[in-house]
């Protein structure tokens, strides 16, 4: 047999950890790199955990079952028995995991294209943390080349807990009356949102399964995607579209007019719902979180799921109930919060399901439009630069960081100041006319994202063109 060591096949690789897992081509996962991940992820587990089983689940992309497989062997060359809970959405895995007390893997890319592929990490308490990912690139550990792929049974767990989660907190009556389009595509959770749904009184009608993985972004909607979600509200008469990205842990979320939310707003109408107290969410989000006045204390962070989830502890210290959430929608609950004289346990992890259903309870009577014209009228709008270097990103924000007047000229606007920027994770410029400039190298992708926001969407939308268009004559 031939002997590996985890951090010589990982640094050979290609892979590498982003914002939300370690991320790289499919060619890239071979079976061997994915017995040193989950090899080196158990050594860092073992500093402070006792366990004897590891959960797994994947997303729908073709590569998926096989890394699964991969990982598997990998925990029986060290007599820890696979736990496989088959295509769930990532938050049933980590949910059914965390209620377990054992680590747990997920197999997904979530947005990105099928022919890459990535691996979330998860502790028995939540996700792993920076430092975590750290010790797993670095670690030493001796292993054996894998020569044999098991096959996996489904266990079921994970699937019926996640339901249950929810469907536990309201009556049968709770969505009667309502109707629901669910946009199935590839999502990991489309086999469960319609049992979920229709188990809460609501009129369910699926729309475009595909056999095809689909890369939906739920930051980045494309304009085929807009046009769809209309189309189905005037042809079915919605009362809410749902949808996620591929592992179903970020919701992509229309109300009765079509219109997809920015996940940032369904976030704040969330912990809105959920009468939260204090949160933890990116620089990017919306500035209405604060303008709302809802909350008593808001903390902002670099992008990423772990960097909002690091806050909590601090912020539990002080409140009653802590939550996050990130512009691109998914939503963290940080605490245990009481629900119709229930209490749902916390879930420090993006979860597309939670959204949903508070964007039902609160829209019960008033309908989603209603909801979103009683908040601060600030719009954002995200839009990215496909095949652009992340070292060609670094570049330009590395010399705006310094003169961020110089680069506001080259973009075109002239006669306009910048008044704040903020360095946090990014370069994000607030202008001297109150609107907002942001720009960020992807963590998973060599991709230029821009956030622009404005007291209106056609200008945080020509604001967005305006920047990645000068970008790109750059």
């Amino acid at each position: 047999m031939t002997q590996l060591i985890t951090k010589n096949v990982l640094e050979g690789s290609g892979v590498k950890f982003g914002t939300s897992g370690a991320r790289g081509l499919v060619t890239d996962f071979t079976t061997d790199v994915c017995a040193a991940f989950t090899h080196a992820f158990v050594a860092a587990m073992q500093t402070n955990f006792r366990f004897d089983t590891v959960a797994v689940a994947i997303d729908n992309r073709p590569s998926s079952y096989q890394m699964a497989q991969a990982c598997a062997q990998a925990l029986s060359q060290l007599n820890i028995k696979t736990v496989y809970y088959g295509v769930v959405p990532t938050p049933a895995l980590a949910y059914a995991a965390m209620q377990s007390g054992i680590p747990s893997i997920m197999v997904t890319g979530s947005h990105i294209p099928f022919d890459r592929n990535g691996l979330k990490f998860y502790r028995p308490d939540g996700e792993i943390t920076k430092a975590e990912e750290q010790a797993i690139n670095h670690a030493e550990v001796e292993f054996e080349s894998i020569q044999s792929l098991p096959e996996l049974l489904v266990d079921p767990l994970a699937a019926d807990t996640y339901v249950e989660r929810y469907t536990s907190l309201f009556d049968e009556s709770f969505l009667a009356g309502k109707h629901i389009g669910i946009y199935e595509h590839s999502s990991a959770g489309r086999g469960l949102y319609q049992d979920m749904f229709t188990r809460l009184g609501a009129k369910v009608t699926p729309l475009e399964r595909s056999d095809q993985f689909v890369p939906i972004d739920t930051e980045a909607v494309s304009e085929e995607d807009k046009a769809k979600a209309i189309a189905w509200s005037e042809q079915y008469g919605f009362d809410l579209i749902f949808s996620t990205d591929g592992d179903g842990d970020r919701p992509l979320l229309a109300g009765e007019d079509g219109k997809w939310l920015r996940g940032d707003i369904l976030g704040l109408l969330t912990a809105q719902a959920l009468n939260i107290e204090a949160l933890a969410v990116p620089v990017s989000c919306n500035t209405a979180i604060e303008l709302s006045g809802v909350f008593k204390h808001v903390v902002r962070t670099r992008i990423g799921s772990p960097y909002v989830i690091a806050e909590f502890d601090a912020l539990n210290s002080e409140y009653a109930s802590v939550a996050g959430f990130e512009a691109n929608g998914g939503f963290l609950l940080g605490s245990d919060v009481a629900l119709n004289g229930q209490t749902l346990k916390a879930l420090p992890t993006r979860d597309a399901v939670l959204p949903a259903l508070m964007l039902l309870a609160a829209s019960k009577t008033q309908g989603v439009v209603s909801l979103l014209n009683a908040l601060p009228q600030r719009y954002t709008h995200s839009d990215r630069i496909k095949n652009f270097a992340t070292e060609k990103s670094q570049q330009i924000i590395a010399q705006a960081s310094k003169a961020p007047e110089g680069l506001l000229s080259q973009l075109g606007f002239d006669g306009i100041s910048v008044s704040n920027a903020d360095t946090t994770d990014g370069l994000r410029m607030t202008l001297s006319d109150g609107n907002i400039i942001h720009l960020r190298p992807s963590g998973n992708a060599p991709e230029l994202r821009c956030y622009a926001e404005s007291d209106k969407v056609e200008t945080a939308v020509k604001l967005a063109n305006q920047v990645l268009g000068n970008i790109v004559r750059l």
